[in-house]
This record gives structure tokens, C-alpha cells and sequence, in this order.
């Protein structure tokens, strides 16, 4: 706009207002498939097929996800192992390099079988010893000790010491017990450091850990709305799933060592009884399974970044007639529900928090009674069920995909050359970014060296001219967009010929990573 104004002999003015455009050229380039991606440099990065999308062989970028496989095209039958006697296995803990499984829906098998588990791909499993005398409804499990809940009533909880062996009979000895106040059964049990939390009727208990020997003695109790299913131990707080058809969801905070226990907060979800439970590495979120309902659906989403109060979802999924018994969070933001009926075994993309979908799975003929996810030290990553089938009970499916899984990483992307020197104007980009996860950019532009954009040293910059090389394009929404700079620095120079943008990725919590789907570039020659 150009305004010109006087004073005399009568003060006034006039503008003129005009707007310049390259109509002729204002060209666009995008990446948007998985071709586009992969001609780029990753670091700690991944580039994979986008689920559910109805372009063809559409790519995106997150963050390494370790393992080998895929987990939206899961595999059963790549190890399988046949548990003792004859018991329906119904519950399941892994480690890194062992696995614990149990029996409890009869007294027809072991209560207790530690799994060895090699660190070859894919794995081989061996059933090193086991534990008979009760029927058991869970365990945790750490490298020196296994943990069960029993339906005896003298003894609730079971300890069993994995260093003591018998060479012989191969079987493990108790060490100590849990002994919970009251004649129900423990339905669920949970260890943080020194403090052991159980699971009976309507009751949370916590017993003292710093000895494994024994008679273990209660350090405190706190009654539940109704009886509880689960219990997950993040930080100072116990997370309780309920078998309650209005509330599902109950948060205790821990304090004094274990000994004060109170409900500061809970959720009511749109569902039936809450069947599973696990909650993310920072607690800032919860991910619920429920009873199968027709008119509802069976997997939540809760934020619980506050714990007090009544919590709110952020989404859900429906589990199409599968009525689910587990559920765990993988890598790459993916959640696995298993259970019985419909397709026993789903993978649901969580990237969009608030519209989770399924990006695979698959069907058993008996069912799935329980599952563990775990990513291993040098980036492998399993889910571990437990199934009906009295043969090959046990069933370790490869995770991934992403190679080495990363908590941080970068992608450059390959070299636009624009064959003439021009304008790069703009870009836009869309992303997610999950909780606990960051995504970031910036761009280059530089001019060839010897008619060519292959071998030049980019500079990266971002929006600020004061500080081009460390500042960068944030998100907006699930977008990243903005004016390409036209200052000069290092060897960024705009209009250029060659053109780059660079992305930067963190997470603090394992199961989430940030999402990059498609990028497009606006440039005038």
C-alpha cells in the first residue's frame, strides 16, 4: 500500500493499494508416499507405510521403532511354545531375555513356568523351571523374582525365587507370601521397588518388600468403589482398573513408603467392566480395556497427566465384536488388544490420539488371554500372549518395524533441484504430535555446485533472522507451515536452485513418537 498525505491547504491523503503475484509460475512440489521418503537420509529415524490411507503406498516418518517386523502385519507363528500339563494360561510378564507365564482358570496346569527367551531373531523359547501349588490369576516378574496372585487365602501372594533351581526336578522354591486380610482371592499384583501392591475383592494392599523371606507384613489398604481388576504402578500413584460399569478407572496416591494410600482421582467411561490397564513411562496417560458391549465401545484413551479429579478421554476405539482380555502400548504409537471372539489379536494406530484406528491384526481359534510388550536393549521389540491353544500356549510375535529404536533422531530429505535458479516461497506440512513427543524443522536452499545439487554442504535455518541456525518451525495444530526466509548465511541463500528441509524428532515416553506425513514446497522460477 502506498499513502500520500498533506497538510495544506486541507489536510488530506490517498492510498493506493497493489498486489504483485508470480502467476505465470508458482509451481508446487510434494512427498507424500513412502518412494518420496525413502530417498532421504534418516538418523534415528524410520520411514513406513501409512495405515488405512487410500493413496498408494503412502509413507510417513517417526521416530526409530525398533524390531524386525511390523506391527500392523503381526505373525503367530513365528515362536510358539507349549507350556506344562494341561492349564488354560491366563497370565503373561516379560523381561528382557525371560518370560513368565501362568495358569489359573483350573488346577490342570503349573501355577508358574519362567521362559528363557534368546536374544536371536527370531527368538527361541525354553521353559527353564517352573512352580505348582496354586491356581494363579497374575504375576510380575523382575530378573531374581517372580510374583503371583493365588486364590488361597492364607496365601495371596506367592514369591518364588528364580535363583534357587532345582537341578534335578527343575522346578523353583517359595521364598515368602503375602497373607491379605479378608477371604478373597487376588486378582492382581504389582511391584515398584520396595513395595508390593495386591489386588483382593474391593480392597488395593500394599506388603513390604525389603525382604523377600517369609511372611511379608501389610504397610497400608485402601478400599475401591467395587472389586478391582488390575493394578499398574507409575511413579507415587497405583492406577486400578474396576470391574464397575460406571466407573473404570481408579487413582491412588502412594506416600509414606507405602504405608498412606488414597483415591485422589478416577474416570467413568461410556463402557462395562474395565478388563486391563497399562499406563505410559511420564503417567500422563492411560489406556483401558473393557467388557465387550454392543452399544459402546471397548478401548479408552484417558489423560491423566492430573491425577485428581474426574479424568477425561481423549479417545476410543471400538473393538468390533472382540471382547477383550489385555491390552498393551508398543513402539511407534501403536496399542495391541487382545481377547476372545472376532479378531482376537488388533493393532490400533494411536498417533491420533482422538481417533485411534486399526492398522492389523489377527485371528486365533482359541483366543487370547493375556499380553506383555517389551523393546530390548538393542532395539528388538516383541509382544508376548498367552493363548487357549494347549499346544503352543505361548506365542512371541516380532514388533516394529524401525530397526534400532531411538528416543531422538533427524530425517533430511533428499534434494529438490528446481533446474534454474528460483523463490522458494513457502511450505506446509502435516504432522501429529502425540503427547510426550516433539517435531520441529528447518529448511535449506543453496545453489548447485557444477550443475548439480548432490555433494553440497547445506546449511539449515529457521524463521529467525537473528538466529537462522537455531531456530526452527514449530506446529501449529497437526501442521507445520511458513514463509521460506530470503536472508542469507552460511551457504543458505533464497532464491537458490536446491532446495532441502530437515526434521527433528524427540520423545520422552517409548510407546509414542511424533508423526511427519507429507510435505509440500511452493517455488517461483
Amino acid at each position: 500500500m502506498t499513502t500520500v498525505s498533506w497538510t495544506t491547504p486541507h489536510a488530506s491523503s490517498v492510498s493506493s493499494t497493489n498486489l504483485f503475484t508470480r502467476f505465470r509460475s508458482n509451481l508446487v512440489n510434494a512427498s507424500t508416499t513412502k518412494i518420496d521418503f525413502e530417498a532421504g537420509v534418516v538418523t534415528g529415524t524410520a520411514v513406513v507405510e501409512t495405515t488405512g490411507s487410500s493413496i498408494p503406498n503412502d509413507g510417513e516418518i517417526i521416530l526409530g521403532a525398533g524390531g524386525h517386523g511390523n506391527w500392523c502385519s503381526p505373525d503367530l507363528t513365528t515362536t510358539t511354545l507349549d507350556l506344562p500339563k494341561n492349564g488354560v494360561a491366563n497370565g503373561v510378564w516379560a523381561i528382557e531375555g525371560k518370560v513368565s507365564a501362568v495358569t489359573g482358570e483350573n488346577a490342570s496346569g503349573v501355577s508358574y513356568a519362567n521362559i528363557l527367551v534368546n536374544g536371536s531373531v527370531p527368538s527361541i523359547a525354553s521353559i527353564e523351571g517352573t512352580f505348582d501349588g496354586y491356581k494363579t490369576n497374575s504375576v510380575f516378574m523382575d530378573h531374581d523374582y517372580a510374583y503371583i496372585s493365588t486364590d488361597t487365602n492364607a496365601k495371596e501372594v506367592a514369591i518364588i525365587n528364580l535363583n534357587q533351581l532345582d537341578p534335578f526336578t527343575k522346578k523353583y522354591s517359595e521364598s515368602g507370601y503375602f497373607d491379605a486380610p479378608g477371604n478373597d482371592a487376588a486378582t492382581s499384583i504389582y511391584v515398584s521397588e520396595s513395595v508390593g501392591y495386591v489386588i483382593s475383592g474391593s480392597k488395593l494392599y500394599t506388603f513390604d518388600l525389603l525382604s523377600k523371606s517369609g511372611a511379608r507384613p501389610q504397610l497400608g489398604s485402601v478400599n475401591l468403589i467395587s472389586v478391582g481388576k488390575k493394578v499398574f504402578v507409575q511413579g507415587s500413584y497405583a492406577y486400578v482398573a474396576l470391574l464397575n460399569d460406571s466407573t473404570q478407572l481408579q487413582i491412588v496416591q502412594v506416600t509414606n513408603g507405602g504405608r498412606n494410600l488414597s483415591v485422589v482421582g478416577q474416570a467413568s467411561l461410556t463402557a462395562e467392566d474395565a478388563t486391563d490397564l497399562v499406563v505410559n513411562s511420564t503417567g500422563t496417560r492411560t489406556y483401558i480395556a473393557t467388557s465387550l458391549a454392543s452399544s459402546s465401545r471397548e478401548f479408552f484413551i484417558v489423560d491423566t497427566s492430573v491425577k485428581t479429579g474426574n479424568r477425561p478421554v481423549v479417545g476410543s476405539y471400538d473393538t468390533n465384536g472382540m471382547n477383550p482380555k489385555g491390552v498393551a502400548i508398543t513402539t511407534g504409537n501403536r496399542a495391541i488388544i487382545v481377547g476372545s471372539g472376532a479378531e482376537e489379536y488388533q493393532v490400533v494406530n494411536i498417533a491420533n490420539e482422538t481417533a485411534p484406528v486399526r492398522c492389523g491384526g489377527l485371528q486365533t481359534t482359541t483366543g487370547v488371554n493375556g499380553i506383555s510388550a517389551l523393546v530390548e536393549a538393542d532395539g528388538d521389540a516383541y509382544s508376548y500372549i498367552i493363548t487357549g491353544d494347549l499346544y503352543s500356549e505361548l506365542k512371541i510375535i516380532i514388533g516394529g518395524p524401525g530397526g534400532q529404536f531411538s528416543t531422538s533422531g533427524t530425517y533430511v530429505s533428499n534434494a529438490f533441484d528446481a533446474n534454474s535458479s528460483a523463490a522458494f516461497n513457502r511450505f506446509s506440512a502435516t504432522v501429529s504430535q502425540p503427547d510426550q513427543t516433539e517435531i520441529k524443522m528447518q529448511v535449506a536452499a543453496a545453489d548447485a555446485v557444477y550443475g548439480s545439487c548432490v555433494g553440497i554442504t547445506y546449511t539449515f535455518v529457521g524463521p529467525d533472522p537473528n538466529n537462522p541456525t537455531t531456530s526452527y518451525f514449530t506446529p501449529v495444530g497437526n501442521s507445520i507451515s511458513g514463509s521460506i526466509p530470503t536472508f542469507s548465511t552460511g551457504s543458505y541463500i533464497n532464491p537458490a536452485r536446491c532446495f532441502k528441509y530437515k526434521i527433528f524428532m524427540t520423545t520422552s515416553d517409548i510407546t509414542n513418537s511424533p508423526v511427519f506425513e507429507d510435505f509440500t514446497l511452493n517455488y517461483s522460477p
